[in-house]
């Protein structure tokens, strides 16, 4: 009896590790959206994931520095994609400007003139905002702007100086400075690489966008700082990240505690995808000002 029941007990373990084994052979990633590591900035070849129509997304992790990242790849070009400007005069994190406005995602782009984590304070962006073609904050003479024209599926990174009027450009953000000039980073980055001042005192989290050389690719990247698993990075690692994710061009935008990109997913779940520390606080959300926003609309 006893022997009969070993051989049943061993003949169905048998069944069962096979039937795991044959599971596990899968052409459908069990976390689609899984890390993938390198050991530098050189290194990365990026690894591209559907999120949703026009819109791809790739998480990262780099050895040395010690960096971790997020990224999305929107086609401008694509019909069903909209970019929308938060154009609210109160501070209002990106979370909240994601679910409000049935955003896919969003991102903070400018500095501002007040550091909280409570929504609904008057907030005064440091920069240019145009939202639907109407201005809502005027140009700062010394930063730069992501502009997105009119009825184009492009966009450009200008000087804010030359924005007089909204004329053909539908949308625009203010950032701080253009860090990546044809797919080189920029003489300030390269600067404060060899500056004085220790580079990992230049370290912090980063937002940024980029461009690819036809304006057709919008470029997302947020990049952790102030925590063990990411120390954060300077302007030159950020122009380099943003050129082989693919920009010819990229503008870096407010980060620090501001740092924050929040996903939609299919099941309506709104996510903040890295680890903002807004007051030294790990995973809270600082309430922003202007930031950019990706909506599907119809094509």
């Amino acid at each position: 009896m006893h022997t009969r029941f070993a051989l049943y007990a061993f003949f169905m373990l048998l069944i069962v590790l096979l039937s795991i084994s044959c599971a596990s052979v899968s052409p459908v990633p069990a976390n689609p959206e899984q890390l993938n590591t390198f050991a530098s900035i050189e290194n990365i070849e990026p690894f591209w994931l559907p999120h949703t129509n026009g819109i791809n997304f790739f998480h990262g992790k780099i050895t040395s520095p010690r960096l971790e990242f997020w990224a999305l790849q929107i086609d401008l070009s694509a019909p069903e994609i909209e970019i929308v400007i938060n154009n609210n005069a109160y501070s209002t994190k990106v979370s909240s400007f994601v679910r409000d406005n049935n955003l896919i995602a969003g991102i903070n782009a400018l500095p501002f003139d007040i550091s909280t984590s409570r929504e609904g304070l008057p907030i005064k962006n440091i920069g240019i905002v145009i939202s639907g073609g109407e201005i809502f904050s005027p140009a700062n003479p010394n930063y730069d702007a992501l502009v997105f024209y009119k009825g184009e599926g492009r966009a450009a990174i200008i000087r804010q100086p030359l924005i007089r009027t909204a004329g053909n450009i539908e949308n625009a953000a203010g950032g701080f400075h253009q860090i990546l000039t044809g797919g080189t980073p920029a003489q300030r980055t390269l600067s404060s690489e060899s500056a004085s001042t220790p580079v990992s005192a230049t370290r912090h989290p980063r937002s940024a966008a980029g461009l690819s050389a036809n304006g057709r690719f919008l470029y997302l990247l947020v990049i952790d700082g102030r925590r063990n698993g990411s120390a954060g990075a300077t302007e030159y690692e950020t122009a380099l990240l943003l050129r082989f994710l693919g920009s010819h061009d990229g503008i870096n935008l407010d980060g620090g505690g501001s740092s924050v990109l929040v996903m939609r997913y299919p099941d309506n779940s709104i996510k903040v995808k890295n680890t903002p520390i807004h007051g030294g606080i790990p995973g809270r959300e600082r309430a922003v000002a202007g930031s950019i926003g990706i909506r599907l609309g119809n094509p």
